[in-house]
């Protein structure tokens, strides 16, 4: 071996010990006769030190000639350091060097390799091998391997087994856009990279496999941004013979499991919210509850009056900020003027502030006296000091709007702590979802999703009504997992297919493979899938997804490191059958 210990490793109880260490040059400090090097690795920083009169001359010129990040080997004893630095674990000693070797020199890197460095994301994304040096990167890296062990620790607890799915199947039409992976013995015939096992992992379950799982690379080509990859890691998993208690059960003991043994937390109680009240109180399908701000309906206390804007209105709603009164009108103009962006499309924004002194200041004075102001007051529960925020228009796109003015006045307020964690069930998903663009249903989550039973007589008469057997886990306002219980018999699944808009035909040439293996005794199953990357962002208290991964894309789809994706050889496309003509 090329070293004896770490660089993070050595303590007082090391002292007069005998050492080897190697790793990469951090910072050279140089005062003349004195030479201090802080040599680095995975595991931490040790300093080294030469001293004129105790260090041979030729090793002092040759420590002198170090630069940043070199590879080095250093021999030396540990010595006590007279200086000590205790924001570093071996800051209580030093390596006294007699024997230097320069395993290889390096370039001054494009960019400090710190903590806090002075690259931007571009530079660092394209040496992102040295960007993984970095300790606030690496310590990311560290929380999503502690978060993969812990994962299979639970689940072999829990009777699960490992199975590995393939990589190139079936390209199929619903969900995402597949990436495809043109066939050289098939010409003209193409793979897909799997968007989820979803079909693997249900035949899994007809083959009596009843508890499976496995953390999967999963592939979409949608449009990229920060919780977004083309290529992404899942916990995917199945189980059989259960009921939606039983998963929900299962993976909400997981959670509380990566908690408490990743980051020493008991979670409270997880709650259970259904999809309609979700959109009622919040307007969207994953709610951040570190806060509580719900919606409040107003339509009976607002519209009558003259105010034409409300009355013309579907609906009208707001939120209740408390301690907001003392907003200033250029605060509250710029919370109008943010509402009005074409990201999120308000035509306005009417707020009533509650003043200290019990008096009630509104942009709609002169629409509503104070004792109607009073009663918008008494609806949302509001005390002196508070500032309620009033938002109309039509009711789906009103709540869309309000969900975003919540969630900023969350982050203004500072209600949206990364301390604080608020899991959360949202159950009784609708089935379907109207697309205005197809003019036709798509499903919400998937084909293969079943309806709740009390539902399915809806599926002719109101297809929107009939509500599904599916349920998300959502934590501080991230979706980070998904599943259902699946239709397991060939006419239900017919049934849906033929209300997603499949032919008989189209049907069979896509999943004829299970509904054909549903014929010879599947059991009931679910299962549902975590968002492997965005649990570890959330556990490290990220917005982005990228730092959880090695070598993540840019928001183009993009590898600037490697250059990828590139046009590849004419020889190559040929062997392909392939001609590429791009659009003009």
């Amino acid at each position: 071996m090329l070293r004896t210990h770490s660089c993070g490793e050595l303590r007082l109880e090391h002292v007069q010990t005998k050492v080897k260490l190697a790793g990469w040059v951090q910072r050279v400090r140089n005062k003349g006769g004195l030479i201090w090097v802080d040599l680095r690795d995975r595991y931490g920083v040790t300093q080294l030190i030469f001293e004129e009169g105790s260090t041979d001359k030729a090793l002092l010129e040759k420590a002198a000639q170090l630069g940043r990040e070199f590879v080095i080997q250093a021999e030396g004893i540990v010595i006590e350091r007279t200086s000590k630095n205790d924001k570093i674990p071996t800051g209580s000693i030093e390596i006294k060097v007699d024997s230097l070797n320069v395993l290889n020199p390096a370039k001054v890197p494009p960019f400090i390799i710190e903590d806090e460095t002075d690259g931007g994301d571009d530079l660092r994304m394209k040496y992102r091998y040295l960007d993984l040096r970095r300790g606030v990167v690496r310590e990311k890296l560290q929380l999503r391997h502690r978060m993969m062990q812990e994962t299979r620790k639970y689940m072999d607890a829990a009777n699960f087994i490992e199975v590995e799915t393939p990589v190139l199947i079936k390209s199929t039409p619903e969900g995402a856009r597949d990436f495809v992976v043109p066939s050289r013995v098939n010409p003209g015939e193409f793979y897909a990279l799997p968007q989820s096992p979803q079909t693997f992992k249900q035949l899994l379950m007809v083959s009596g496999f009843d508890r499976y799982f496995q953390i999967v690379k999963c592939f979409r080509d949608e449009d990229l941004r920060a919780d977004r990859q083309p290529e992404f890691t899942q916990i995917d998993c199945e189980m059989s013979f259960v009921e939606q208690e039983d998963i929900l059960s299962t993976f909400e003991g997981l959670t509380r499991h990566l908690f408490r043994e990743v980051k020493g937390i008991e979670l409270e109680e997880v709650q259970r919210m259904t999809f309609a009240e979700a959109m009622k109180f919040y307007g969207n399908d994953k709610p951040d509850l570190r806060f509580d701000m719900k919606f409040v309906e107003l339509n009976e206390l607002t519209q009558g009056k003259g105010f034409g804007i409300f009355d013309a209105a579907e609906l009208v709603v707001g939120i209740c900020a408390k301690g907001a009164a003392e907003y200033t009108r250029k605060q509250l103009d710029a919370l109008t003027d943010w509402v009005k962006r074409p990201q999120i499309g308000a035509k306005g924004l009417v707020y009533v502030k509650y003043n200290a002194d019990g008096s009630l200041k509104s942009t709609v004075d002169k629409f509503y006296s104070s004792e109607d102001l009073q009663s918008w007051a008494d609806a949302f529960g509001a005390e002196p000091g508070d500032l309620m925020l009033v938002l109309s228009g039509d009711a789906k796109t009103v709540r869309k709007q309000l969900s975003e003015l919540r969630l900023k006045m969350g982050e203004e307020l500072g209600l949206r702590d990364r301390t604080v964690f608020k899991p959360l069930w949202v159950v009784d998903f609708p089935l379907f979802e109207w697309d205005e663009e197809t003019q036709r249903y798509h499903a919400m989550h998937h084909p293969f999703t079943s309806p709740k039973k009390e539902d399915i007589a809806l599926l002719e008469s109101d297809p929107g009504a009939v509500r599904a057997n599916a349920y998300d886990l959502v934590i501080n306002g991230v979706e980070i997992g998904g599943g259902s219980i699946r239709i397991h018999d060939r006419p239900t699944q017919q049934l849906m297919f033929k209300h997603l808009g499949f032919s008989e035909e189209e049907a069979q040439k896509q999943f004829g493979f299970l509904m054909e293996a549903f014929e010879y005794g599947a059991p009931p199953h679910g299962g549902i899938a975590f968002g492997f990357d965005r649990l570890c962002a959330i556990f490290g208290g990220s917005d982005s997804i990228r730092d959880y991964i090695a070598f993540p894309k840019n928001n183009s789809g993009r590898d600037v490191m490697i250059d990828s994706p590139s046009t590849i050889a004419q020889d190559q496309l040929e062997e392909l059958s392939i001609r590429v003509q791009l659009k003009k």
